[in-house]
């Protein structure tokens, strides 16, 4: 199956799967004047942001997608809550990381570097405050780069969590490494191949078991992080990921699946820890993808499975935010950009702080007036 990029909605993919690379269309080509620069969403917690970015390498294991290197490198991007207010806001990617972007998705009719001028929120390499905050983990779509869950992660740092960003090398199209080397996506020709998703899902879990077992001693701020308090977000495959994740390490507490076909087999005995699926109408119970139905019999702790009406498999990312930039037209039906950042965070936030914050959530309990596009599923999905 593969995923074909929509013009609608910026870099929105219509997945048929969680894995497939994007097939770009016939003429990706601006419907609109350009709005200039794309601009995140204000981050809504109490904190301002600071980030930054490790490079690390684990000699224990040679990278799945190049022969020619002996050691898997990772680029982690974190975020955390800071008493920073100035300073040199982080840049979205470098214009090269946008350049292939453009290439890839097709976009035509802009300037190469268009996706390098987004406005974020986070103050670069500004100092850590906090103590004994939650971790939480989080990982991509396949073929998009960490950057694309940016909005999210500003978010998740503003309200009290140390954010960890994986961007996994050679699966995206572009990831800048520590000696400037940009690696292109070298899985995007595999996808077809048997067994692709539950090897991807597999490599993925041991990149985040390594960032957690390396972060205590390549990161100055992490004496902040509770390291009994972990848990993992993903998309499309980063969220078919921390389901593979979680059954191989027990520290991941709780994990959210947003729109993720999902490939890691949970014991027939049932998985207890907290988990969410959070995904579009591909995802209600007997439709396109039925991983779902089959992980949701043997998820046996809380557990919560919502659908947003309107959704696209790239409403969960900043794809839909950076649209104006790129010219490209909302079509009537489909959820509008801010809408879907705003119930991405609340309803993920929500989650991260009834499980890793033991502050209840009466959001999670019952469907809500005020976000009346998320729907409860099994029950309640097909209502309107």
């Amino acid at each position: 199956m593969r995923q074909i990029l929509a013009v609608a909605a910026g870099l929105v993919l219509l997945a048929a799967s969680a894995c497939s690379p994007p097939t770009p269309p016939r003429s990706a080509t601006p419907s609109a004047t350009p709005t200039g620069p794309a601009t995140l969403p204000t981050p809504t917690g109490a904190h301002p942001v600071g980030t930054t970015a490790l490079y690390l390498k684990d000699a224990s294991r040679p990278d799945p997608w190049n022969l020619d290197v002996e050691a898997r490198e990772l680029k982690v991007t974190l975020w955390y809550p800071t008493r920073q207010r100035d300073g040199q806001r982080a840049p979205y990617m470098t214009p090269k990381e946008s350049e292939l972007a453009m290439r890839r998705y097709g976009i035509a009719g802009v300037p190469d570097d268009t996706l390098s001028k987004t406005r974020t929120n986070a103050i670069k390499d500004a100092e850590p405050t906090g103590r004994k905050l939650p971790l939480v983990v989080l990982s991509p779509g396949f073929t998009n780069p960490m950057s694309t869950l940016t909005s999210l992660a500003e978010d998740l740092a503003s309200r009290g969590y140390v954010v960890a960003g994986i961007d996994h090398t050679y699966e995206s199209y572009a990831t800048t490494l520590a000696d400037g080397r940009v690696a292109e996506c070298l899985a995007c020709d595999s996808d077809t191949d048997p067994g692709f998703g539950t090897g991807v899902v597999q490599g993925r879990a041991a990149d985040v078991s390594f960032v957690l077992d390396r972060l205590p001693s390549k990161w100055d701020g992490s004496g902040l992080i509770d390291r009994s308090r972990i848990a993992m977000v993903g998309q499309s495959i980063g969220g078919a990921s921390a389901v593979a994740a979680m059954v191989k390490d027990p520290r991941i507490r709780a994990g959210i699946d947003m729109d993720g076909s999902t490939y890691a087999r949970i014991p027939k005995s049932g998985f207890s820890r907290p988990f969410m699926f959070l995904g579009s109408a591909q995802h209600v119970p007997g439709g396109r993808d039925t991983s779902w139905d089959r992980d949701w019999k043997l998820l046996t702790g809380w557990k919560r499975w919502l659908v947003l009406s309107g959704a696209e498999h790239q409403s969960f990312t900043d794809g839909p935010l950076l649209a104006g930039a790129l010219g490209i037209r909302t079509p009537a039906g489909v959820l509008p950009a801010a809408r879907g950042a705003e119930l991405t965070r609340t309803y993920v936030a929500a989650f991260l702080d009834q499980h890793l914050k033991s502050q209840r959530q009466p959001l999670l309990d019952k469907p809500s007036s005020r976000y009346s596009e998320v729907k409860f599923c099994p029950a309640g999905c097909g209502q309107s």
